[in-house]
């Protein structure tokens, strides 16, 4: 079963940005699927970092289909209470992928640990937008089926799609660095 982070999204619905419709992707002029974000603060420390349009711009410009996705910007203890409960793993971690549908709309929480990511920007010499904007790429193919964990092929696959979407994005290449590899099965 998977966490519920959206409870507090329904309750408060209105805010709740109405899906935006398909249109025309400016880093990349290809048509980007409709999306409706729902975009949450538990830890509102980078909140000026994650504009709602620069949110909504990395994830479309991962999308190959409609999506509802909720978007939970969180603690380390939130963070490693879910990554406890759902994988096992008690630590927080950078990005947590929660997908409930694929088809004909995808629909997804992504949960970030603000903590971690600023941890790992500083380390990998990344700015944080840069950072985050890898991360929602990474979730958001997650939430469609992509998968490194799966082994070697599958994770050079999604590192290569990755790399594709946010170049387009701007976003230097995040694989680039050797300390800074996709983990797979065998890793």
């Amino acid at each position: 079963m998977k966490p519920d982070v959206t409870a507090s999204a329904r309750r408060t619905a209105a805010r709740r940005e109405p899906a935006q419709p398909a249109s025309a992707d400016p880093a990349g002029g290809s048509v980007r699927p409709a999306l409706s974000l729902s975009l949450q603060f538990a830890d509102a420390s980078h909140r000026a970092v994650l504009p709602r349009h620069k949110v909504a711009r990395w994830i479309r410009a991962a999308l190959e289909a409609p999506a509802e996705i909720t978007v939970r910007i969180v603690g380390a203890e939130e963070a490693q209470a879910l990554n406890h409960a759902y994988r096992a793993k008690d630590y927080p971690t950078n990005v947590l992928t929660f997908d409930y549908a694929q088809q004909p709309l995808v629909m997804a929480d992504l949960v970030l640990c603000a903590p971690v990511v600023a941890q790992e920007a500083r380390e990998l010499r990344k700015t944080l937008a840069a950072h985050y904007a890898h991360l929602l790429v990474h979730g958001t193919l997650h939430a469609q089926g992509w998968d490194h964990e799966t082994g070697d092929a599958d994770a050079l696959a999604m590192e290569a799609r990755e790399v594709e979407i946010l170049a387009r994005l701007g976003v230097r290449n995040p694989y680039a660095s050797p300390r800074h590899r996709m983990p797979t099965a065998n890793a």
